[in-house]
């Protein structure tokens, strides 16, 4: 089975969306950890040590969002960046089918759908920089 992949200018876009997308759920969870928490964990939201958790998931994406914007901007390597951001949603996506039961029924299936979607992302970036490299 071949994996698709994408080539130049389709590279770049898919990048700079995923890192734009990353970059703002970064900024709400550091800013309105509750709002970001709420379709992950439900009523926990209001947890002052899951609140301090989505702060600390939300500097992740942030610092990822924007160093990969950066990347795209300044011409720099932007391989890192992806595979850094498909690794952390690949933990998401780990952790959240580890507490699928424990988790409300909407959110856990919008939050893994997302992070799926943030490693096939990945997974087509780098593997679209490694066909036609920066």
């Amino acid at each position: 089975m071949n994996f698709p992949t994408l080539r130049g200018s389709d590279v770049r876009r898919l990048a700079r969306a995923n890192a734009a997308a990353r970059s703002a759920l970064g900024i709400v969870a550091l800013t309105l950890p509750g709002m970001a928490l709420a379709p992950w964990v439900g009523g926990a939201r209001r947890d002052p040590a899951a609140r301090l958790l989505a702060r600390a998931l939300g500097g992740r994406d942030l610092a990822i969002g924007v160093g990969a914007l950066q990347a795209l901007r300044a011409g720099g390597q932007l391989g890192p960046w992806a595979l850094a951001g498909g690794l952390a949603d690949a933990g998401d996506v780990v952790v959240t089918l580890l507490s699928w039961r424990a988790l409300p029924r909407r959110g856990r299936l919008a939050v893994l759908a997302a992070a799926s979607g943030g490693v096939l992302a990945a997974a087509l970036v780098t593997t679209g920089l490694a066909r036609d490299p920066e």
